[in-house]
């Protein structure tokens, strides 16, 4: 049995936690926008709209 690097082992971990960091702050992002930045609703709207498109354009674009 192959043993895995140290380097390798830290590597994934920092993956993992840039994927959990990432998939945190979305949800929490508009109400940051709201309470913090006081941002319009409308503003909020059409950077979450952008960001939509953008991923759907992309997920064409790459053929996904």
């Amino acid at each position: 049995m192959l043993k895995i690097p140290r380097t390798i082992k830290i590597l994934g971990w920092v993956s993992f936690f840039t994927d959990v960091s990432s998939e945190m702050i979305l949800p929490i992002l508009p109400l940051f926008l709201k309470k913090v930045l006081q941002s319009t609703m409308t503003s909020i709207g059409i950077i979450e709209g952008v960001a939509e498109a953008t991923a759907s354009l992309l997920k064409v674009a790459s053929g996904w």
